[in-house]
């Protein structure tokens, strides 16, 4: 998927503040779409977001979630310079504005933010097109190149959390509706189909706020909805289908539909694209760990040997991008325990993790992945009683069917691998058989 570039531009004829008149529709084909293509980039025109000169909300957040825009300023508006101030204080690196030499005073001083300027034929038609089309690739390649800024939306960009929480903590932050918040609430008590009935009753998702839009995707994989993920995503406008959090999140709907070849080329795309976080590591891991399980079915021992040494890689950057983050930590442990030998590193990297994941049940704000990454890494440092003390906590912040399953899977993975060297492993039997039960006693719920 191409970065998507956001044009900010009038429909069809206006006239600007001299009385001249302005075919935008040429200026937008001829002179935008090629420089902005050129560029590597895809257009994005504003038109159907606009209703006269109104800037509606779901414009305004795509406006501000595109990577990149182009503004024209010849016959803005006021409301028009009050949403350029919102994306110019949050992405002024990649924001490239334009305006028509002497088509009358513009509100403010242009000069000073680099406003590319062009001109126009008598019929109000961009003119010495060649060049104004290589001026405006040149400023949107500067821009690939910057570096700055932060999303408003900052909950699927740059929010400071660890990577995993993001999507934890959204319905919590993100504001919109109480009603739609609480429906949603209670579908995904009653299941998969209450929340396909919501979907159908919000009509077409591409002209809906993006917290609305977000909610129900996470709710669907509340449910294990991973087909209607999957689907939701195609739906949603395009700017918010491009961001990290719904790429991350698909990926990881397709992995658990076994299109692991889709979700893989998704995460290794955005790796090329910008700094990964822990979570884009962490899903990529675990579509190894996952190949890695399907060789050994198979008795493909050497394809699992390379898939089992990729996922603990990609487990070890995603911990070293965000040490706060347990998820990778703990997973690249795990797949250790089942290297033969078992890798040493993970002495070092088991008393690691667990001081991180303390240090956050501590800070006051646990979560399920917290009280589980503990039980796990009792369970790889052999502490039975302390296995077992994390359990309860475990088994009590359950949020969603598949948290106790992944968890359970973990488990088992390494009771198999100690089994097959002679180790003791019956006390870890009834723990995942616990997980596996609170598993099943949500999925009879719905």
């Amino acid at each position: 998927m191409k970065p998507l570039c956001f044009v900010l531009i009038p429909l069809g004829n206006k006239t600007d503040l001299s009385g001249k008149t302005i075919d935008f529709d040429a200026l937008y084909n001829d002179f935008m779409v090629p420089a902005i293509k050129d560029a590597g980039l895809k257009p994005l025109r504003a038109d159907e977001e606009m209703t006269g000169d109104i800037i509606h909300k779901p414009m305004s957040e795509r406006f501000i979630l595109c990577e990149y825009a182009v503004v024209d300023l010849t016959t803005a508006g006021a409301n028009v310079f009050y949403e350029l101030g919102i994306r110019h204080a949050l992405r002024n690196w990649s924001t490239v504005l334009v305006y028509s030499e002497g088509g009358g005073r513009l509100p403010f001083d242009v000069s000073s933010l680099r406003a590319l300027p062009y001109k126009l034929t008598g019929d109000g038609k961009p003119t010495d097109i060649a060049s104004i089309k290589v001026a405006l690739r040149s400023r949107l390649n500067e821009a690939k190149e910057a570096k700055g800024g932060s999303s408003l939306y900052q909950l699927v960009e740059d929010f400071p959390d660890i990577d995993h929480t993001k999507t934890d903590v959204f319905r919590d932050r993100a504001k919109y509706s109480q009603q739609l918040k609480e429906r949603l609430a209670e579908a995904r008590k009653d299941g998969l189909d209450a929340l396909k009935a919501i979907e159908v009753y919000l009509g077409t998702i591409g002209n809906i706020e993006s917290g609305v839009v977000l909610d129900l995707f996470l709710s669907y994989r509340a449910v294990k909805g991973w087909r209607e993920m999957i689907d939701l995503a195609g739906r949603m406008a395009p700017p918010l289908a491009a961001t990290v959090m719904v790429r991350e999140q698909l990926a990881l709907a397709l992995n658990r539909k076994g299109e692991r070849d889709k979700a893989e080329s998704i995460l290794l795309r955005l790796i090329e694209r910008r700094d990964p976080g822990s979570e884009t590591y962490g899903i990529l891991g675990r579509i190894y760990k996952d190949r890695h399980e399907e060789a050994m079915k198979k008795g493909e021992n050497s394809a699992a040997k390379a898939f089992l040494d990729r996922a603990i890689d990609f487990y070890l950057k995603g911990y070293d991008a965000d040490m706060r983050d347990a998820y990778p930590g703990i997973n690249a442990a795990t797949m250790m325990e089942l290297q033969e030998p078992p890798d040493p590193r993970r002495e070092a990297l088991i008393p690691a993790v667990t001081y991180a994941v303390q240090l956050k049940i501590k800070s006051g704000k646990p979560d399920y992945w917290d009280y589980a990454s503990l039980l796990e890494l009792a369970v790889l440092a052999n502490h039975k009683q302390s296995a077992i003390d994390a359990l309860g906590n475990v088994l009590t912040s359950v949020r969603e069917i598949w948290e106790p399953e992944t968890t359970a899977r973990n488990l088992r993975l390494i009771q198999e691998a100690r089994k097959a060297r002679g180790d003791d492993v019956d006390w870890t039997s009834e723990i995942i058989e616990e997980l596996k039960r609170k598993a099943e006693s949500m999925e009879d719920l719905h």
